[in-house]
Order: structure tokens, then sequence, then C-alpha cells
């Protein structure tokens, strides 16, 4: 048999006719307004005396599914204008671009208001309440654990604000917090690539911005996870002052740099104070060893209670050391902390956890946030906004609706499975049907999956 031959007799036409692709994506959409979503966005751009063609927080959602879908640039709303016979109308480019040179900073801080209603909705339907975060083969409870980081996004074109960055590029340094029990992107803030890596400012805010995202009853116990660049007298003291919040316990767990202070300590600590440190398991980390060198260090000046731990561990071939590190053939790193109780090594583990935050900025950049389409800055802000709802709609998506391997697929396999299902549409009865291939590795799933969004309750 020749390779050939299955396409033998092929043609291509362009009048097919109830076909509908990306399917799947509407899920999204009606997860949006099942959960509240669209109605609490258009509620919070409201204008009184502008009556839009297009409502602008149905517009900013359909962004955000777009953008969820794999979108890239303003024009790829056309893929959801497509699916009208299944959405209904789906504002043109020219009226994205509108939308989003209408959102002001105060406009963006009421979408920020409504997000926060709508978490606290999702949050209070979740099956099995909100998931623990996972460290070392164990969890932490009923802790929240927030991750802030920045990343570099690279800009292709002379854009405002757009300037050389730490790492030699040129773009933009945004700011996310990120919360590691469910995923989702909490707060994102837009900054120029010569924005400081450890602004103080720069994290009280996004910080701020975050713990008035989780819904009061959550925020008991908190847990604030950072690298290196959160270390300083500032961001340490504002943390320990949410402490004396009535009913609130906050946690830090902050890299800590390795000068030659900490150095110096670390060659006062004998042999067999070092422990074993863990692995992602929960067993014994090969070649990794923690100590506490609190007691080795002048801390005046810090915050009260603050800790400082150390993790030794063997370096992979090719490693870069320092002079420092080299002699003992270790290398080192360190991390401060107001947890008094708990295991060295587990503590450890806990702060290690936080690389994953690496994970939701790999994602957020496969869903707006790798590429920012305007030169101007205020609505690449915007667009930032649009990033965080279509965070926000996968994570509750996981979290509400899916199960098995969809539940944890990565982003392009969802939408390699779910999201980019095409579909037959038809009518009877006065009722539209949507109908998934019966030969689909994954129809039985997505059917589930749309009939426990349509089942989610409206918020009240």
């Amino acid at each position: 048999m020749k390779r050939t031959s299955w396409s033998a007799g092929l043609s291509v036409t362009g009048d097919g006719t109830g076909v509908v692709a990306h399917a799947g994506s509407a899920g999204l959409r009606l997860l949006a307004d099942r959960s509240g979503l669209t109605g609490e966005v258009s509620a919070a751009l409201a204008r009184r005396g502008f009556v839009p063609r297009h409502d602008r927080g149905r517009v900013l959602v359909d962004v955000a599914v777009m953008l969820a879908d794999g979108g890239e640039a303003i024009a790829d709303i056309d893929v959801l204008r497509h699916q009208s016979q299944v959405l209904g109308p789906v504002a043109s480019a020219p009226t994205v671009w509108r939308t989003l040179d209408e959102l002001t900073p105060a406009r963006l801080r009421k979408i920020d208001s409504a997000r926060a209603r709508v978490r606290r909705h999702v949050w209070s339907q979740l099956p099995d309440g909100l998931p623990a975060s996972k460290v070392a083969d164990s969890d932490l409870g009923e802790v929240v654990v927030l991750d802030v980081d920045a990343t570099i996004v690279v800009a292709h074109s002379d854009k405002e604000d757009a300037a050389p960055t730490f790492k030699g590029t040129f773009g933009f340094h945004p700011l996310g917090v990120w919360c590691d029990n469910t995923t989702e992107l909490l707060v994102a803030r837009l900054r120029a690539g010569n924005a400081g890596a450890n602004t103080a400012a720069d994290h009280i805010e996004v910080l701020g911005a975050a713990i008035a995202q989780i819904p009061r009853t959550h925020r008991k116990h908190l847990l604030i996870r950072a690298d290196g660049a959160g270390a300083s007298h500032e961001v340490l003291d504002w943390l320990t002052d949410h402490n004396q919040v009535r009913g609130r316990h906050v946690d830090y767990s902050i890299g800590y740099p390795v000068t030659d202070k900490v150095r110096q300590a670390i060659m006062l600590v004998p042999d067999t104070v070092w422990i074993a440190a863990l692995d992602a398991d929960g067993g014994v980390r090969a070649g990794g060893d923690v100590a506490e060198v609190t007691g080795l260090l002048d801390l005046s000046g810090w915050p009260q209670g603050m800790r400082v731990i150390v993790r030794r561990e063997r370096p992979h071939p090719g490693a870069q050391l320092s002079l420092f590190e080299q002699r003992d053939g270790w290398r080192y790193q360190a991390f401060a902390t107001n947890t008094g109780t708990g295991q060295l090594a587990f503590l450890e583990a806990r702060h290690r956890a936080h690389a994953r935050v690496e994970d939701r900025i790999r994602h957020a950049k496969d869903a707006g946030l790798g590429r920012f389409p305007s030169r101007e800055f205020a609505i690449n802000s915007a667009w930032l906004a649009a990033t965080t709802l279509a965070a926000d709609l996968v994570a509750w998506l996981r979290l509400l609706a899916l199960t098995g391997p969809l539940a944890t697929a990565e982003p392009k396999a969802l939408r390699y499975r779910l999201l980019h299902v095409p579909a037959r549409l038809t009518r009877s009865a006065r009722r539209r049907h949507l109908q998934i291939p019966t030969t689909w590795p994954w129809v039985h799933d997505i059917v589930a999956v749309f009939a426990r969004i349509a089942a989610i309750p409206l918020p009240a």
C-alpha cells in the first residue's frame, strides 16, 4: 500500500456549515457566566449614560477566554467571532482595542474588587474545600500560600516603558502573586523593564492586593514565599505588622542573601549539626543538608523572631560557584522565616516549594503574559488584567469541573484535548445541540465538564 493512499480523493473546500472549531472554549465562557465573573466585571465597568453595543464586561471576559484558548493578539478574537452561532455576538478587534483603552487605573481597581467577590463564591463551591499546599509528601493544611515573583517579558519593538533588563534583554518586568493552593494568579502589575527586582514598595503593593483577593474566612493563616528579591527590611517589617491583625497569622519564607557574614556563620557550624534535607516525596535528599545559623548572626534591625536557615548541596557538574563554595565543594542557599516550630528539613522543603511559581509563570506566559500587544503602557496594563482573568478561569475550570488526567494536564495539553475540540451545531425542538465527535478520545470527559459547569449555582 502506498504511504499517500490516505489522501486519494481528498479535497478541501471552504463551504462547511454548522461546524464549530475550539468548541471546548465555550465551556470557559459558560464558567465565567455561571461563576458570576461576567456580571461582576460588567457592573464594575458600567458607566452612567454610556450604553455600548457590546457590554464592556462581556468583551473583557471574551478576551480572557481567547487568551486561555491560546490567542496571542487582539485579532485572535475572530476565533470567538467564528463561534457566534453558539456564543452570540462577539466584539470585533477594534472594539476590543477600545475596551482595553478605556480601562483606567480606577477601573482596573474595580475589576480587582469584582474578581475578589467572584473568588469568594468560587471558593465556597469547591467540592472538597480549599486544596492544601503540598510539601514533601505532606501538606500545610488550611494555610493559604502566596508566592510572589517577577519575570522578564521581552519586547521586540520600542514600547512605552520597555527598557533594558538586568538580564541584558529589553522589555518589561511584571510582578505577580500566585496562590499555590489553587494556582490562581491573584495579582499582576506591569512594570518597566528596568524596575528593581527587590523594590520593596512594589512587593508590598502586590502582596496587599493579593491578600485582598483572598476571602476573609481564609485569611486566618497565610504563608508568604519569595526569593531573595523579597528580602528587605521594609517587606519583612510589613509582613510582621500583619501579625498584629486580630485573628490573622502570617508566616513568611523569603530567600536571604548569602553575604560574607552568612559565610562566616556557615564556617562555624560543626558537621554534626547539619541534618539531611528532604526531597519532594518526603525522603532524604541525596547530597543536601540543612542547618540554622540564626544564633551566629547579628540580626538586630531585622524583625523579632526572624530565623535564618541554610541549605548546602553538592553542585551539579558545570554549576557556577563562588570562591567560598569552590573551597569546600558545597553550594549554599539561605532563607529567612518567622516560623518558630517544625523540623528544619521540613521548613526548608516548604521554602523550596516556592519553585513551583516558575511553572505558574510559564503557564501565564502561555496565556497572555508572554506578549503585550500595544505601544501604550496603559493598554498593556489592561491586557495584563485580562491575563489574570484568563488564569482565574483556567484555575476554576480545574477546581470545579475537571477530573482525572484533564485536571492535571498542562495548558497546551488542555487546549489540545478540551478547548480545541471541534463540534457540530444542530437545532431541534427550539434547542441548540453542540455535538462533540463520538470518536474524540476525551468525548465523555468533555461532556461531563460542560454538565458540571452548568450545575454551578449562580451567586446570590
